[in-house]
């Protein structure tokens, strides 16, 4: 059987970039790679990228000089989790804090990982994750 190396790409749909862009940008820290009409791509310290796609400009088939890609579109809250470092957990607790950001949850794992939870600006779930939460992470 062939084999699946990773996940490449994560899709939040939202429903404005004027308010998703500078969450993902400035809260985050993700560098965009990638912008237009109807996506903001975003490198994930080289290990995949997040895609904001606009809710609803994607119901179409696009066509591109090398092919198409099928429409596609989400709507309502998603989950979307990054890891992050261990010894960073408080660090990131504060810089939420300092963007008046609310955490609306908190976790420890049985394999001692910790997750904290809150929200972007579409209501998508967004989880930051130390090390301990999967076997092999």
């Amino acid at each position: 059987m062939p084999t699946i190396l990773g996940i490449l790409e994560t899709v939040l749909y939202v429903d404005d970039f004027a308010r998703a862009c500078p969450f993902y940008e400035q809260v985050l820290g993700l560098n965009g790679i990638y912008r237009d009409q109807r996506l903001c791509a975003y490198d994930v310290r080289g290990r995949g990228v997040l895609l904001l796609f606009l809710r609803g400009r994607s119901l179409e088939t696009v066509h591109l000089p090398g092919g198409t890609i099928p429409p596609h579109d989400g709507h309502g809250p998603v989950h979307v989790a990054f890891s992050i470092a261990a010894a960073e957990r408080e660090s990131w607790e504060a810089r939420l804090q300092a963007a008046d950001i609310a955490i609306e949850g908190r976790t420890r794992w049985p394999r001692g990982g910790e997750s904290i939870y809150f929200r972007d600006p579409d209501g998508h779930l967004v989880e930051l994750a130390t090390p301990g939460l999967w076997p092999g992470y």
